[in-house]
């Protein structure tokens, strides 16, 4: 099994490579350098692997929510490799990708990933791992302010993504149990993208290039000046 996957919905720029039983990844803080970086990147990834790109069996990506213009660049890239390379795709939550850098306390724990989504908001969903590498859902990911986020029961909690940076007094009064661990400098990483797209592809949940779709779940993307002024 060889599968490539990009994630550039954050200020993080990453991409993975499983070859086999190996994963091998690449990733960056690079702000308003993806473009630059995404694909050098990934040619790295293939050479040390000492395969070429028609060796790939899919292409993941990190589908959002995130910055406008990397979770449109990546999936963008996404479907044109696989369109060039007649591949399939699979689109991969970046809220899911950054749950996974949580530490692993098994399904003791909630892990809230809340990335700082700007304009005083947040993106945010909340997990449990499932015991086998992956993740369930406790609700549904959504962009809200950190003091208006409604969190389901749990009796520990871990929080990860840059909106713990951002509003760690709001986020902690929102915790339904104790914080176990939290840590705002964490981001979504291909290498995650990559391992939950595996388990998708053994299942079957592959799709054509022209049905991966990117998720930014704020319904307007852009602001006139008057607004962002306001915001």
């Amino acid at each position: 099994m060889n599968l490539l996957a990009i994630e550039t919905a954050t200020e993080a720029c990453s991409v993975a490579l499983i070859h086999g039983q190996e994963l091998i990844a690449r990733s960056e803080i690079a702000p308003r350098r993806h473009t630059e970086l995404v694909l050098p990147m990934a040619d790295e990834l293939l050479a040390e692997a000492g395969i070429d790109r028609h060796a790939l069996d899919a292409i993941a990506v990190g589908r959002g929510p995130g910055a406008f213009t990397g979770v449109r660049l990546g999936v963008s890239l996404a479907q044109g490799m696989a369109l060039g390379l007649d591949l399939p795709v699979i689109t991969i939550s970046s809220l899911a990708a950054l749950a996974l850098e949580a530490p692993d306390e098994g399904a003791e724990a909630a892990i809230l990933a809340v990335i700082d989504a700007r304009m005083g908001e947040i993106y945010a969903v909340s997990y449990r791992r499932d015991g086998h590498g992956g993740l369930i859902a406790l609700d549904e990911e959504r962009i809200c302010t950190a003091d208006s986020l409604q969190l389901p029961a749990a009796s520990a909690w871990q929080v990860v993504g840059t909106g713990w940076a951002s509003y760690a007094t709001e986020l902690s009064q929102r915790l339904t149990g104790t914080l176990h661990s939290a840590d705002g400098a964490r981001y979504p990483q291909a290498a995650h993208v990559a391992e939950l797209a595996l388990a998708d592809f053994n299942a079957g949940r592959a799709q054509p290039p022209e049905l991966a779709l990117p998720v930014y779940l704020r319904d307007k993307v852009a602001l006139t000046l008057a607004e962002q002024g306001k915001a």
